[in-house]
């Protein structure tokens, strides 16, 4: 299929991501079928030119073969229940498309099964967040190389312009993505440490400023930083935001790769810890450290 062509194409999901990813498609002249649990989600892209679906038995019926679903769903129980729904629908040389944040392990699963029931399956690292409509979306893709050929028409609309790449087999998606997710966490780590020592000192720094003059040329720049930036002109002092971090799993996964291969990461292992750190109201370890403080030097300590 020529990269010039459309195609017709189920999105399963229709998040945040899922959704605007369905419009950037319509954009681009293809054909989507869109399915979610949430009808008021299908009603939305419905409006703007998709192909409703009730279910996923429906999102089948509606697509000629070789149907090519892209599920949108978060990793663990409902991508592996709706993979394994599909199998059961889905016939031969038809193609499954895992775009969540799924572990590289489950990929290279799912392409095993689905391959002993004649389908194929990519795994598609996807990144982009909320601004992927407007900007693309950065995709890793793995799997099947005749089914990412098959598929390529959609992904170069989805991606920027050289930002779509097959990058091997089943898993190497996936685990690209994960890496990428370890340096994201390091990264944003290093910039808020940064940050709270310029918020630190007797020089009142306007962090909006500093920011904006590192986004003009600096080795720094990035577009987390137009992103720091943009938040620090929204809430200069961050006031509307408590200080916990969530982790979504690829950190996690990141640090267990490099454990297994004896690589050393010891900047993504720190912004790791201290996203748990960021969940401690009043963190054990650190009243340990002050109760030794006290002892070993008689240092003066806070009570709760």
């Amino acid at each position: 299929m020529g990269l010039e062509e459309k195609m017709q194409i189920a999105l399963v999901g229709l998040g945040k991501m899922g959704g605007n990813m369905v419009r950037r498609l319509l954009r681009g002249g293809h054909e989507v079928v869109a399915y979610d649990r949430d009808p008021a989600a299908v009603a939305r892209v419905v409006s703007e030119g998709a192909t409703g679906a009730a279910s996923l038995a429906d999102v089948v019926a509606k697509l000629a073969g070789p149907r090519a679903v892209w599920v949108m769903v978060p990793a663990g129980k409902p991508t592996e229940s709706t993979i394994a729904e599909l199998a059961t629908l889905l016939a031969k040389d038809d193609i499954v498309i895992d775009g969540g944040n799924s572990n590289f392990r489950d990929s290279i699963r799912h392409a095993e099964t689905l391959a002993t029931k004649g389908l194929r399956f990519l795994d598609a690292g996807t990144s982009g967040g909320i601004w992927g409509l407007e900007v693309g979306y950065c995709l890793m893709i793995g799997g099947d190389r005749t089914a990412f050929e098959h598929v390529e028409p959609a992904l170069v609309t989805l991606a920027p312009p050289e930002g779509v790449a097959y990058l091997g087999k089943a898993g190497a998606g996936h685990f690209a993505k994960m890496v990428h997710n370890g340096i994201e966490y390091a990264m944003m780590q290093s910039y808020a440490e940064g940050f709270e020592l310029l918020k630190a000192t007797e020089f009142g720094y306007d962090l909006r400023a500093v920011t904006k003059l590192w986004n003009r040329g600096s080795v720094v720049r990035s577009w987390l930083l137009e992103l720091a930036e943009k938040a620090f002109v929204a809430d200069p002092e961050l006031t509307q935001l408590k200080a916990y971090v969530e982790d979504s799993g690829e950190g996690r996964w990141t640090i267990n790769e490099a454990i297994a291969h004896a690589v050393p990461v010891p900047t993504i292992a720190a912004s790791l810890f201290a996203r748990f750190t960021s969940r401690q109201d009043s963190s054990f370890a650190m009243r340990v450290v002050a109760a030794l403080r006290r002892e070993f030097g008689g240092h003066a300590v806070k009570g709760s």
